[in-house]
């Protein structure tokens, strides 16, 4: 079957129209993105009229797109800016009366346990036990098991869009400023670590989402030209090489470096800093970069929900 995945990130909204079923990997049959910046229309804990606004046309378009592109139904879902918000419920309420498209709200631990999903069958069971990290727009999200429901998953609120307004507003902060991100981003994380850690070692820890693979393209991994199958890690040691480097970094210069989004520059820094608290704080010596992340657990799941259905 053909599917409309409607993702409403704190940093873009995208539309993914895949072909889709059980028992084969979701093959993308186009793509409809816009940088709706969620994160940043947050004022006073609410989205504000121009974000709502922003989203609502653009769910409004991607309906159109997928109608277009002969999809049978479209599966929305929104992340950390809208989940957060106080106004959440009025916002949905108002792109669902003008568009006809309800969107559902993911909590922090399903986005957890969705992407576990997805890295869960790119690698397989090969990989034995897995630990996942997703950094997005509001959020980090750890995941880790051996099966393909995961025996932990949580949410930190340590998105790459979240902490870039709050901490770089204006400009790239001083070193002292830096200090204090850095902490509070290492505390954050190392208050619940001891559920993934509790484990033992994974026998494979791997990344998704924009910022990882930003990091890593930095750090020399090949170009996403290169095509989803090809093996792209990102180190530690490399990390830490390039953390002073972005700092000390003009944002002209920053937007010329590969696999950096010019919409995105602002969020490398701390994106960065919390790429490298997850691996120092975790023991991980490199992070092995996966193209499946949460549009993929999505439609797997909604897959697995259908075959049973028709099993019955």
């Amino acid at each position: 079957m053909r599917l409309g995945v409607l993702d409403i990130g704190s940093n873009t909204g995208h539309l993914l129209v895949v072909d889709a079923h059980r028992g084969a990997a979701p093959l993308p049959a186009y793509s409809h993105k816009e940088p709706l910046r969620l994160a940043e229309h947050l004022e006073e804990g609410e989205i504000t009229r121009s974000g709502i606004k922003a989203l609502t046309k653009f769910v409004a378009d991607a309906v159109v797109v997928a109608e277009d592109k002969g999809a049978q139904d479209m599966l929305g879902f929104a992340t950390s800016a809208v989940r957060d918000a106080r106004n959440c419920d009025a916002v949905l309420d108002h792109v669902a009366d003008e568009t006809g498209v309800r969107i559902a709200v993911l909590p922090g631990d399903d986005e957890a346990r969705l992407t576990f999903l997805a890295v869960r069958r790119w690698f397989g069971w090969s990989a034995g036990r897995l630990a996942v990290f997703d950094i997005g727009g509001g959020s980090l999200e750890i995941a880790g098991g051996s099966d393909e429901e995961p025996d932990v998953a949580w949410s930190i609120p340590l998105g790459a869009a979240r902490l870039a307004r709050e901490y770089f507003r204006d400009g790239m902060p001083g070193e002292k400023a830096i200090r204090t991100l850095r902490k509070k981003i290492r505390a954050d994380i190392a208050e619940d670590a001891g559920h993934l850690l509790r484990g033992g070692p994974p026998d494979m820890a791997a990344a998704t989402s924009k910022t990882f693979r930003s990091l890593a393209r930095i750090c020399g991994a090949a170009p996403s030209t290169d095509g989803p199958l090809v093996d792209r890690v990102v180190a530690l040691a490399d990390l830490q090489h390039w953390i002073p480097r972005l700092i000390d970094t003009d944002p002209a210069d920053l937007a010329e470096l590969p696999g950096v989004s010019p919409s995105r520059i602002h969020q490398i820094v701390p994106g960065a800093l919390v790429a490298e608290a997850v691996m120092d704080i975790f023991g991980l010596e490199e992070l092995q970069i996966c193209p499946w992340a949460l549009r993929e657990g999505v439609i797997l799941e909604r897959l697995d929900q259908l075959s049973d259905k028709d099993a019955r």
